[in-house]
């Protein structure tokens, strides 16, 4: 919550008011528009509420001073009917609006406060429940669906809500809504209510708006008998909370039954247009049939391309010879390479499918993301068409690759045609709160650069790699000693001690008396995150490069999962990720092309790279993920309003949401001034200085090797 200063201790009055006010509001107003109007509605108000009001007009002016006018004009109504924390989410979705649509959209969000209800101690506002139906989200079946504020619909990739619900007396009513809205609309995208071309077929009724309406009623009615099959715990209580209601039409019993799909519900719409009446309910949401379509068109497209590609990388390593395909194979397919054929297990409806894939005639178990894109096709289509199963070609381009795995809860896919191009959300440390969708982030992959230079460098750096790799190794090997253990290798000479002493005292002597040795079990996962910045253009540029081939030399002798991605920007617009490695990729020619090929770009906009390569790591199931930035500077871009606190904050707030996800971010740096910033964004000890760059190569892995031991 945003803390406005401290109340001042009696209301001000008039001239005091439009003293400040015509300090902030100066370059909107004019002889014909003046403050007086607005100082006089405010000094109506408690001397809090005129504080909170004129710190929430010093925010607007800092993003529009239109917006900041028409806010104070549009204030001290909405105080005497909201607390501050109702009227806080009023302000900061009016901001939000502006944010998506401008000026004109924004002063519309003003004057709507009505939505957030007359009473709000009630309300409930979608930033608080976000986390919450989030985790309960993930813990649906299907296609993982982010949350954005919209106006409660899905396009099947995103689910819209608004931004606060009001619709209950009481708080815990009011999440309850929350959770019915969410479980539907998610229903819609799991039970196939965009499987069928229902547009062109509601199109051909005598009034398409009515059709619709109804369609998306009777839809309702089946897909609340199918949520109440898969959570009849979830379904009694919201029936407790909206009432039980009858079936409009007896027809409707058809909507009942688990094999009903969205072409029962248009039969039933044909059965009964003339008869029923329109009617909705707040849990129905809306129905953008054009933008789910479409959203589901290009999935589709892309994602036949991703699983042959997918499973072509899963069969490379297996021999070329195809054997017979076995009685009974599901789309088996034959070629030159091994066959490759799919085995469904048949669930109950509305739950996750299992599969097994056959390669070359033997069983294989099938990675994480070929399951997340066999089960979204299988969404969308009803099961895996055999030609899905053709590995892809050999020309087939790293540029066109897409994984399978949605977007986490503060990404999305913007345009639904680029699955590489992400929006992020943006902390603003004035308004504290997020800037939603805020960034546009691209994510490319580094043009290879010289060939030589690897090469170069591991002859320059030969008694150095060949120190690293005999420190790899011993890591690799070492053993963990288990202690005071009932059997083992040796005597643990400690606890024989404490044996003895008990003995002497008379005590119960212990059977745990040996010391055993234990492989040390490695499970890491590293995201390198290298800026690529201006800055570091020249010989920082050379440094960087250097560090990450010895680097990558010594990973490979100790086995580590590990990802290299650069990063750089200008503006929000161009939020730059470029990819050096992924974690699913070998350290082959094409890495350490693209390690010879990092550049220095533009800024150093670092809030929206860690929050889309916090994205990735945390995708990767591993007991320790690190997130190890390479960087030579503070974060800073093209826009004044970038640099300084700004980006310091969206930075910190960044971290801690990686934090939150279980991972420890580190930094190295080369910048001397990085006391001054560093300790505030990483903590205390989280990072490191190297003073000599010409050293970096060298110290890089040595700081690995202490931040993994």
């Amino acid at each position: 919550m945003s803390s406005p200063p401290p109340s001042s201790e009696a209301s001000r009055t008039v001239a005091e008011l439009q003293a400040l006010l015509d300090a902030l509001l100066n370059p909107v107003l004019s002889p014909r528009r003046t403050s007086r109007p607005l100082a006089e509605a405010l000094v109506t108000l408690p001397a809090a509420a005129q504080d909170w009001a004129l710190h929430w007009t010093g925010i607007l002016c800092g993003t529009n001073q239109e917006l900041a006018y028409q806010f104070a004009a549009s204030v001290p109504p909405v105080l005497l009917r909201l607390d501050t924390r109702g009227a806080e989410a009023w302000v900061v979705h009016a901001l939000d609006t502006y944010d998506r649509n401008g000026l004109a959209s924004g002063i519309a969000a003003l004057h709507d406060a009505v939505r957030f209800g007359s009473g709000s101690a009630a309300m409930v506002t979608l930033e608080e429940v976000k986390p919450l139906l989030d985790l309960f989200l993930c813990g649906l079946a299907g296609r993982r669906l982010r949350i954005a504020e919209g106006d409660a619909w899905t396009d099947t990739e995103s689910l819209y809500l608004p931004p606060a619900m009001v619709l209950y007396d009481t708080r815990e009513r009011n999440f309850l809504a929350w959770k019915g809205l969410a479980t539907h609309l998610w229903a819609q995208t799991r039970y196939g209510t965009f499987n069928v071309d229902a547009g062109k077929v509601l199109a051909a009724y005598p009034d398409p708006a009515r059709a619709t309406v109804l369609f998306q009623m009777l839809e309702t009615i089946r897909l609340d008998a199918a949520v109440a099959r898969l959570l009849p715990g979830l379904a009694r209580e919201l029936t407790a909370l909206r009432g039980a209601r009858p079936l409009p039409h007896p027809a409707c019993a058809a909507l009942l039954t688990p094999e009903a799909t969205a072409a029962n519900t248009l039969a039933v719409l044909a059965m009964l247009y003339a008869e029923l009446s329109p009617d909705h309910w707040f849990w129905m949401g809306g129905l953008r049939l054009d933008r789910a379509g479409q959203a589901r068109s290009e999935r589709i497209e892309h994602e036949k391309t991703a699983l042959q590609q997918a499973l072509g990388e899963l069969a490379s390593g297996l021999p070329a010879q195809t054997p017979e395909p076995q009685t009974g194979d599901a789309g088996t397919v034959g070629s030159a390479a091994p066959s490759i054929g799919l085995e469904k297990t048949a669930t109950e409806p509305g739950r996750q499918a299992r599969y097994r894939l056959q390669l070359g005639g033997a069983h294989v178990a099938v990675p994480a993301h070929i399951t997340r894109l066999l089960d979204s096709i299988d969404q969308d289509l009803g099961d895996v068409p055999h030609d899905y199963l053709a590995p892809a070609p050999d020309d087939y381009h790293p540029d066109r690759r897409f994984d399978g795995e949605p977007p986490a809860a503060e990404t999305m896919h913007t345009p639904a045609r680029d699955a590489r191009i992400f929006r992020y959300d943006e902390w603003d440390c004035q308004r504290r709160h997020y800037r939603k969708h805020w960034c546009t982030l691209r994510e490319t992959d580094v043009r290879a650069g010289d060939p030589d230079f690897v090469g170069l460098t591991l002859a320059r750096y030969a008694p150095q790699v060949r120190r690293l790799k005999r420190t790899f190794e011993q890591l690799r090997g070492e053993d963990k000693l288990l202690r005071a253990q009932p059997d083992g290798d040796d005597l643990d000479l400690d606890a024989v001690v404490a044996a003895c002493v008990d003995l002497r005292t008379g005590a119960e002597l212990s059977e745990r008396l040996m010391v055993k040795r234990r492989k040390a079990e490695r499970d890491m996962a590293v995201m390198f995150m290298v800026d690529m910045s201006g800055s570091t253009k020249g010989w920082v540029n050379d440094a960087e490069r250097e560090a990450l081939v010895l680097l990558a030399e010594a990973l490979e002798i100790l086995g580590d999962r590990y990802a290299i991605y650069g990063f750089s920007g200008v503006t929000r617009q161009r939020c730059e990720i470029y990819r050096i490695k992924r974690f699913d990729e070998p350290y082959s020619d094409a890495v350490r092309g693209r390690i010879a090929g990092i550049k220095a770009q533009d800024y150093t906009r670092m809030g929206a790279a860690i929050r889309h390569l916090s994205t990735l790591l945390d995708r990767v199931d591993a007991r320790t993920k690190l997130l190890v930035t390479l960087s030579d500077g503070k974060p800073d871009d093209y826009s004044d309003h970038y640099r300084g606190e700004y980006g310091i904050e969206d930075t910190r707030q960044a971290l801690a949401e990686a934090h939150r996800r279980g991972i420890h971010p580190f930094c190295v740096t080369i910048d001397k001034e990085a006391r001054d910033y560093l300790p505030h964004l990483y903590g205390a000890v989280n990072w490191t200085l190297v003073e000599d760059v010409t050293r970096l190569p060298l110290k890089v892995a040595e700081i690995y090797r202490r931040l993994t031991t």
